[in-house]
């Protein structure tokens, strides 16, 4: 992905701008200027772990997801047909970059939105490429990966939530974005990550496109997987964020969200959502407690042996939850 840590320094001052910031992020007002919108009593729709592990499957089935291989256009033609069968609208992004070594990048983003008119908006989003070596494997670096869990599964959770919602329409706006050339970078060069992201936000799909919040998926099906509380994510979206995590705990997946601070900062998608698009965004992804990333990263062992319908289910019912009863209540 790349992702780097900060220092030790640099994460002590973070951690005071978070503190303040989550001070500021609790208040009645939203990025729209709009206020909260109190908690609905609907019915959840039952998030189907099945459904979400077949879709890792599928994509993994693809092949490594790298851009500029036959692998790349195959996923996204399939991605782009199966969301237009759910989704109001879909907007698909076809744009070249430039990669860490001057390589032009082809690079297709994807996104979905449902109840368009709306005003109030949650953002959704996932990477859905392929890093395109194992680079953190213990014996071959230079081998292809599935990417079975980094990238395909946080794709996976938003396809069965689509399902869900066309099945039964949310009353908040949603956009579910999908960005490419997210794992293409050079751990020497932060900016070269999330290419496709940093794109969308300085070209939206909307001009002038705003949502309250996102939610970045980012590693959210693997065995024996926990989420803390990353600190980027806490400085930029801290009130989002909590409500998230208070609701995966009513729910009962306490060992799974976790409160305790390990200490992770992390450069992810959601920091040029944050960053260029303003739009307060956290970041869910498998962390250690050691604030290390979960053992299978950037290896060849990221297959689908590692997923689990669990974790699958824990995410996205929690986020069905979120949107069907309180998209607003933080």
């Amino acid at each position: 992905m790349r992702k780097a840590f900060i220092t030790l320094t640099a994460l002590a001052l973070l951690a005071g701008a978070c503190q303040q910031n989550s001070q500021t992020t609790s208040n009645t007002n939203d990025s729209t200027g709009d206020g909260k919108v109190a908690k609905i009593e609907v019915p959840v729709p039952v998030f189907q772990a099945d459904s979400a592990y077949a879709y890792t499957a599928r994509q993994v089935a693809f092949g490594p997801r790298i851009p500029n291989t036959p692998a790349q256009e195959k996923c996204a033609s399939w991605l782009i047909s199966s969301f237009r069968n759910w989704a109001d609208t879909v907007y698909v992004q076809r744009t070249t970059v430039t990669g860490p070594k001057g390589e032009k990048l082809p690079c297709i983003n994807i996104i979905a939105s449902f109840n368009p008119a709306a005003k109030q908006r949650v953002l959704l989003l996932a990477h859905w490429d392929t890093r395109p070596w194992a680079d953190e494997d213990a014996f071959d670096k230079t081998k292809k990966l599935d990417g079975a869990d980094d990238g395909a599964s946080g794709v996976a959770v938003l396809m069965e939530v689509a399902r869900q919602f066309r099945k039964q329409k949310p009353d908040a706006g949603v956009d579910i974005l999908l960005v490419d050339v997210e794992d293409y970078g050079a751990k020497s060069d932060e900016n070269s990550f999330c290419l496709g992201t940093q794109y969308w936000a300085k070209n939206p799909h909307i001009p002038g496109y705003k949502a309250n919040y996102g939610i970045l998926l980012d590693m959210v099906g693997g065995r024996g997987t926990q989420f803390y509380m990353e600190g980027s994510s806490k400085q930029y979206a801290g009130a989002q964020m909590k409500m998230f995590w208070d609701v995966a705990n009513k729910l009962g997946y306490s060992d799974l969200f976790r409160y305790e601070n390990n200490g992770a900062f992390i450069t992810d998608d959601h920091i040029a959502v944050n960053t260029i698009a303003n739009i307060p965004t956290f970041d869910i992804i498998a962390l250690q407690a050691n604030n290390d990333f979960a053992p299978h990263w950037h290896t060849t062992n990221d297959n689908m042996d590692v997923i689990d319908r669990k974790t699958l289910q824990a995410v996205g019912q929690t986020l069905l939850q979120v949107i069907y009863t309180q998209p607003f209540s933080y």
